[in-house]
């Protein structure tokens, strides 16, 4: 008996992690079928590393906070 091929299965069926799997019986076997799947990850990484500072604006000139 060969090991079971997770990946290969997980890549054609579009399982990702967080995605969330229904299983359903029938007869003798089981129905695996993915209900819903996260939206695919950005390759830049933007936006996911969360602060608790405030945003600061595109267009802010760091010239315009120097006191004079």
């Amino acid at each position: 008996m060969s090991p079971f091929p997770k990946e290969e299965v997980r890549k054609r069926l579009g399982i990702r992690q967080g995605s969330r799997i229904e299983f359903t019986l029938v007869d003798d076997h089981a129905v695996t079928r993915v209900s819903t799947s996260p939206a695919v990850e950005s390759a830049s990484g933007f936006g996911m590393l969360k602060s608790r500072r405030t945003t600061v604006p595109a267009d802010l000139d760091p010239a315009s906070l120097v006191k004079r």
